[in-house]
């Protein structure tokens, strides 16, 4: 009766030790952190070579394009820092000076290096709501 009670002891031990390895190795290879540019920079060496998502705005007249190529240069503000990135691959149409956008990538000692599919960009426009009645209309009901 000891014997069994050991065996069953040991078996939960190790299988609650392999899952938690494993859940372990899971979740480690899939974070990244969600920051805003001035976040990032106040403390950067904290951050080189980690999985991150930044938040900015792309700073007027930083967009730099390589000849023949699909590379790009670019800065990011926010809150007066600024972050320089470089990215290969299409960007959104709605990457234009200004825009706001999240990047996604690892911070280097000479910038961030945005990974594939790592740019996204969004328009105000879009996204701001639609005029509504004025309370005069409304009130009617």
């Amino acid at each position: 009766m000891r014997s069994r009670r050991f065996r069953v002891g040991l078996t939960a031990v190790v299988m609650t030790l392999a899952f938690g390895g494993l859940l372990w190795g899971t979740l480690a290879e899939g974070t990244e952190y969600y920051m805003h540019v001035d976040e990032v920079m106040a403390e950067p060496d904290a951050w080189y070579g980690k999985k991150l998502q930044v938040h900015g705005f792309v700073v007027e007249g930083s967009r730099l394009w390589k000849p023949d190529t699909l590379e790009v240069r670019f800065q990011v503000e926010h809150n007066g820092a600024v972050i320089d990135a470089e990215y290969t691959g299409l960007v959104p149409d709605t990457f234009q000076d200004g825009s706001e956008v999240v990047i996604s990538g690892q911070l280097g000692p000479h910038g961030f290096t945005v990974a594939p599919n790592g740019v996204m960009a969004k328009c105000p426009s879009k996204y701001e709501p639609k005029p509504t009645l004025g309370s005069a209309a409304s009130s009617n009901w």
